[in-house]
């Protein structure tokens, strides 16, 4: 699929890993998919630029003002009625309730996802490291500050908003790791921290008109995060100005793939981190 769409993406051999990544245990796998126009970005940094981009184009920002639902012509807040002729729907891991505030289901929730990174080493060089996914254990790794940011997502985590550190998956996490990348088995860690991460049933985004509501869109990651992120955020201002996007062909992507029951009529996206496939009735 990624070679029809034009990304220059290809199957490597065993050692064909290796020699890619040379932080990695020799003989490890089975063989791995790369693409070495990939790269990955520094999130505060893109928020950063966001926000000088708001700020140019004159873009009002009301922090700590909820949403209490859709109006004739705009959208009720706590701060009073905003007028608007398009409305985008977001809010990550409470899009459900965002939602049901605006008399929609929407089938999204959120789950805890936990990130770690390592103490800086000279052997874990960006030139060294390629950005991996795990996908099998939920576990990804990439560079950071010199040393090694890896994140993960347990299978069995129920959903909800637990934002504290499980320090026993984290340590399970950790051996692997240091069985795959030998090199950070006795570094200690910089910083780690765990969040609320969205997710919908089939693990792809929601980009689509409301049913019934051609003036206003629901846009949601999947769990993609800051990897989809900007794509997500231009392919929904699209169909919410125009009705499509040239980013991606968002009509499989609406609330329509999904039954009474959240269930997903698309097939669940493979290289997803496994979070749950099934939403929480709260």
């Amino acid at each position: 699929m990624q070679s029809a769409l034009g990304v220059p993406v290809r199957w490597l051999d065993p050692d064909e890993v290796d020699e890619a990544n040379p932080t990695l245990a020799p003989a490890q796998t089975l063989g791995g998919t790369f693409c070495a126009q990939d790269g990955y970005i520094s999130p505060p940094r893109n928020v950063a630029a966001y926000t000088v981009a708001l700020i140019r184009s004159g873009v009002e920002v009301a922090e700590h003002v909820a949403f209490c639902g859709l109006a004739r012509g705009g959208a009720e807040t706590s701060e009073g009625r905003i007028d608007a002729g398009l409305v985008v729907l977001t809010g990550g891991p409470k899009l459900a309730a965002v939602g049901r505030l605006a008399g929609l289901r929407i089938p999204a929730g959120g789950v805890r996802h936990q990130v770690a990174v390592t103490e800086r080493h000279p052997d874990l060089d960006p030139a060294r490291v390629p950005m991996v996914f795990d996908l099998g254990a939920g576990l990804y790794w990439r560079p950071e500050e010199g040393g090694l940011l890896f994140g993960m997502s347990n299978p069995d985590e129920p959903p909800g908003d637990n934002r504290e550190v499980d320090q026993a998956y984290l340590a399970r996490m950790r051996a692997r790791l240091a069985r795959l990348v030998p090199v950070t088995a006795g570094l200690g860690l910089r910083r780690i921290w765990a969040a609320t991460i969205d997710y919908t049933p089939d693990h792809l985004p929601i980009i689509g008109r409301a049913p019934g509501l051609d003036h206003v869109t629901v846009a949601c990651a999947g769990g993609a995060g800051m990897m989809w992120g900007p794509a997500v955020a231009r392919a929904a201002a699209d169909v919410a100005l125009t009705g499509s996007s040239e980013v991606v062909d968002t009509s499989e992507l609406g609330l329509d793939r999904f039954d009474d029951a959240g269930r997903s009529r698309l097939a669940t996206d493979p290289i997803a981190l496994p979070f749950p496939e099934r939403i929480s009735p709260s």
